[in-house]
């Protein structure tokens, strides 16, 4: 869909302070690096940024529209425009909730305290089975990815996946505006981000925003063990659909580990059997791709179309992606961590066959936005991870406390992490890195197994 400028203005409110009224777009973006040809370039502010700085740069490489605070640049090629704005971020978010108007498509949103992206990833893989689907790149999920993410749904595709994130209390509510799902999924509530919302029940006031959001006719989705099911139940006007492992309208029966994965019987209410083998291991990697399926069944895809979904799903990078490098296998679960998906990582790697004289090293930095709470909740995965029998090393600012509650060494470099990892690291051995983004423990794997990456 081709939109002018003209309509932008009449969408935003606001005029053309130059250029021609009938300049054109077909697309989105917000970094100048980047540019692309026919699109709206919009001059997002950041902290060490100025998007108004390189708005002419963007319209001569290419951009017909550009969306800015201050226009900085001097005459336009023919056919292009610049439209003034108070506020190009509000005015982002305004135009997506106008485009969202325009898309009749079934809408589902994701959120939780951890594998949002995962869940995220399987049930695009699900609904790819029946829809053409468009779903949040990576994790671009905040007040600026989601935005972007709804601009670039055409009208080719037939349902959307979007992911929505907060770590402060209030950020979820325009993000529901903007998306309007129909089908919404809480993945759980843990711990994270708790230094800014206090405590566990302030996090799923917060995640529950996604049921207050969800239409009458709609559904919410959450694990069968989640504490706070009632509680959100009692807050939406949708039905609340719980699935788990043995539990749950749509529940995992017969698990069997695998190599590289976990083989187990799709039980649905009123449905046959599926086999799935889902490449990835972990428990709660299977919860995760049970809240795919309970989606997917209630957009009526059969639980075989479910488990091919599934069984071919690609990961997001960073999420336990599994690498076999000279008999030795690693798992890079780098992204990002917090108490629980810590566990879940702990649990995973200390249930991973080895053979008789091998190592499971698990490989851990900090884990960030805990507040008060941090101290004690890294003393307490230092001592998880020596309780299952694994060999920890703890690596960067921050990770101290992992290293004290679990008697581990600690290496404030990561060249001095890797070459640890060099000399001790043996054939059979499988190693698992993890840490909040900020701790950038990818680089320690990087730097031990370069062909790795």
């Amino acid at each position: 869909m081709k939109i002018t400028a003209e309509k932008i203005c009449e969408i935003l409110d606001w005029k053309i302070i130059a250029g021609s009224a009938l300049a054109e777009v077909t697309s989105v973006f917000t970094d100048s690096r980047k540019p692309i040809s026919g699109g709206l370039f919009i001059a997002l502010k950041g902290e060490n940024f100025d998007g108004d700085a390189f708005a002419q740069k963007a319209l001569e490489d290419g951009a017909s529209i550009a969306l800015v605070r201050n226009w900085k640049g001097g005459a336009l090629p023919e056919g292009k425009a610049v439209i003034e704005v108070p506020d190009p971020l509000f005015a982002l978010q305004r135009l997506a909730h106008w485009w969202r108007s325009q898309l009749d498509i079934p809408v589902v949103c994701i959120t939780g305290s951890n594998g949002k992206t995962s869940t995220k990833d399987f049930t695009k893989a699900v609904l790819s089975q029946a829809f053409n689907v468009n779903a949040t790149k990576g994790n671009l999920n905040n007040h600026i990815g989601l935005p972007l993410t709804v601009l670039s749904t055409t009208g080719n595709h037939t349902a959307a996946v979007f992911e929505i994130g907060m770590n402060h209390s209030g950020e979820l509510s325009p993000l529901c505006e903007i998306a309007r799902p129909k089908y919404g999924i809480i993945t759980n509530i843990g711990t994270a981000h708790i230094e800014f919302l206090g405590s566990q029940k302030a996090i799923a006031e917060e995640k529950g925003t996604l049921g207050r959001y969800l239409p009458e006719n709609g559904m919410l989705f959450t694990p069968a063990g989640c504490e706070f099911n009632e509680y959100f139940r009692a807050r939406t006007h949708a039905r609340l659909i719980p699935v788990g492992n043995g539990r749950g309208l749509v529940r995992a029966e017969n698990l069997r580990p695998q190599a590289g994965g976990t083989l187990f019987t799709l039980v649905i209410e009123g449905e046959k059997t599926a086999e799935v083998f889902i490449p990835v291991p972990g428990k709660h990697m299977i919860t995760n791709a049970l809240l795919a399926a309970a989606v997917g069944w209630k957009m009526g895809i059969s639980p075989e179309e479910i488990a091919a979904g599934l069984s071919n799903v690609h990961l997001t990078s960073g999420r336990m992606r599994r690498i076999d490098l000279d008999g030795i296998t690693l798992f890079d679960d780098t992204y990002n961590a917090n108490p629980e998906s810590m566990e879940a990582a702990i649990d995973t790697l200390a249930e991973t066959e080895i053979s008789p004289g091998r190592k499971r090293i698990i490989v851990l930095g900090k884990m960030g936005e805990l507040g008060r709470f941090a101290e004690a909740a890294h003393l307490r995965i230092g001592q998880l991870a020596t309780s299952k029998g694994l060999k920890l090393i703890a690596v960067g600012e921050g990770a101290e406390g992992i290293a004290e509650g679990g008697s581990a060494p600690h290496f404030l470099d990561i060249h001095d992490a890797a070459a640890w990892l060099i000399e001790n690291a043996k054939t059979g051995d499988v190693i698992l890195f993890k840490g909040s983004r900020t701790a950038a423990i990818e680089k320690v794997l990087q730097t031990a197994f370069p062909t790795a990456c």
